[in-house]
Parts: C-alpha cells; structure tokens; sequence
C-alpha cells in the first residue's frame, strides 16, 4: 500500500509534539469519503494543536489541519463519486480524527461538502474555517434583524483570519464597520479591506466597565471574548447583535443583564464547528455569491508543506494576518 506524507501530533511523555511522518491509509480513520488533498489552511486553534499551547486535540496521535479541499478518490456515499472537487471543515477534523495536513484524508460522508460552483479548490481553503465562520456569523446576525442603516459594526482581533473575513464581507454589503485591533501598524491594511474606522485597542479603559455605556453598535462580531467582550455588550445599542465566534483574549465573561434586559440585545453563539446540513452547505453557498469578499486574494499567501510547522509560531507569538492555504499537494 502506497504511503503518503502528514504531520502527525504526538503526545511524548507528556510533551506534546508534531512532525511530518509518513502513513498508510490502512491507518486513517473510519469515514466514508477518502479524499486526496490538494490544500489545508491555517487557524489560531492548528496552530495551539499542533504546539500543545492550548489543550485543542482530543485523542493522540492525530493528524493536524481542520480544513481541507482536494478531489475524492473513493466514496462509499453516493453523494460523492471519485473525482468530485470537495471541502471538509471543523467537527473532529485535526483534532479527534485524522485531518487535512496530510495528502490523503478520510472523513465521515456527513462532514463532506461539495464545492460550490465559482470556488476553486485554493479559495475554499483561503477562506477555509476562518470565512465560514465570519459568514456564519454575520448570517446569523442578518437573520436576526441586523441591516446597514441600522447602524456601525465593530469587529475585534479585526486583523487575524476571522477578523479581516469579516470586515471585508461586510463592508462589501454597505456596514459601516469599525476594525478593533491592537496593531497600529496594521490600520492601512484594514481600511483596504473596507474598514470605515480603525480603533486601538490601547484606547479603551477596560478596568472602569460599566453595566451600560453609550450605545454605539447595532452590530458586532467578537474575536476576543473576556474583558473586550463585555465592553461591547455594555456599548450595544437597542436591539443590537453581538455574534460571539472567538475566545484569543479569553475565555471568561464577567458582564451583567443589563444590555439585555434593558437594551434587548442579542448575544448569538457562533459554532461553526458541528452546524449541518443544509445550513453548511448554505454558507458556502453564500460565500461562493453574495458574501465572497472581495479582497480574498490580498490578504492570503500560500506556502509549501514543508514550511508549515514554522508558520505555527506566528499565530502562538500574535503576528499572523489574513490567511495561509498550504499547498499539501506541491502544485
């Protein structure tokens, strides 16, 4: 049986530790649809995978990368036949089942979706599980209520995947939008994304947090979580929507009833990662069409298999920006 390269995630007497191997598919795990995959992506939570820096994988070893998009080599679901340009994003992917850093993965049928039409196989993992997200969220804020004459939308850690998808999607849809973030060097590259505003995170006096402030978002996407999260709940204006899609800042949330009981605002939990069918499906549609931002090229860069491990450490140290496709198949 003919092996094939990934990068495995080990834990070595407590340490945990990635590199490349090589396997058989003998050794991936149960699915339905074996892909041969042309690109994976790379996120915050691969980058804590693969350095151990946050508890993210679940069973060891495992075979990193939550994204990825190549060709099917077989299916026993007749959804797919061999040959079909597909994508396979979040559930156990690369951290409870072998994932897309490798050149050939197998994944359960209903994790599989197929390419949408007008997405090439390197721009579905450009966007990958950072624009699925971005578009999920602003899906579910649109679905509850929010529109562009309503008022601005404030995006936080507006430079990393999530953030910069989700500033371009929705300036292109009219929002005026407000990029939260704490690099100052960065504030050409986000107003070329559409941003309207640029706002330091330095700025804000986040040990002085009262139950209501001035109100001043009708909508918001957070990348952040603890202290930044509860700044813009008690910022909200009425009827405002926060989707909740990250935690790069902190997990916990010390904040009050306040902005929801006397402003009704919405706090909507972004889990991209076990939504299913047909809403999956349906954001990729989106993202194919109306939500496709239009500045995917520029804030992406493709590098080679082999220089994946390396790039771990920009996301650990807070330096990555926009999106990095790796190139598992060498084209």
């Amino acid at each position: 049986m003919k092996s094939f390269r990934a990068l495995l995630i080990e834990d070595r007497d407590g340490k945990v530790c990635s590199g490349f191997v090589r396997l058989d598919e003998s050794q991936l795990d149960a699915g339905e649809v074996t892909i041969r995959v042309a690109y994976s992506s790379v996120n915050y939570k691969d980058a804590l995978a693969a350095t151990g820096k946050g508890k993210i994988i679940r069973r060891f070893p495992c075979v990193g990368g939550i994204d990825l998009a190549g060709t099917v080599i077989d299916s026993a679901d007749s959804r797919f036949a061999p040959g079909d340009p597909v994508i396979a994003t979040s559930f156990d992917i690369g951290v409870a089942h072998h994932g897309g850093y490798a050149e050939i993965a197998r994944v359960p049928a209903d994790w599989v979706v197929p390419l949408p039409a007008g997405l090439t196989l390197f721009d579905a993992m450009a966007l990958g599980t950072a624009g699925f997200t971005a578009a999920l969220g602003i899906v579910r804020m649109e679905e509850n209520g929010l529109r562009p004459d309503k008022g601005p939308v404030i995006v936080t850690g507006a430079t990393g995947g999530v953030g910069s998808l989700a500033v371009d999607m929705l300036a292109q849809r009219g929002y005026h939008v407000v990029a939260l973030t704490g690099k100052e060097s960065e504030a050409d590259y986000l107003r070329g994304l559409g941003a309207a505003e640029v706002m330091l995170r330095q700025s804000l006096d986040l040990s002085k947090i009262r139950p209501l402030d001035r109100g001043r978002w009708a909508g918001a996407v957070d990348n952040l979580g603890g202290d930044v999260l509860a700044w813009i709940a008690s910022t909200m204006e009425q009827g405002g929507t926060i989707a909740s899609i990250g935690l790069a800042a902190s997990m916990s949330l010390n904040t009050t009833v306040a902005p929801f009981i006397l402003r009704g605002v919405s706090l909507l939990g972004i889990d991209s990662g076990y939504i299913r069918e047909p809403y999956r499906r349906g954001v990729w549609q989106r993202l194919a069409g109306d939500l496709r931002p239009p500045h995917l090229a520029g804030m992406t860069r493709r590098i080679a298999f082999d220089s994946l491990p390396a790039t771990f450490d920009e996301y650990i140290a807070g330096h990555a920006k926009g999106r990095v496709v790796v190139d598992v198949a060498g084209s």
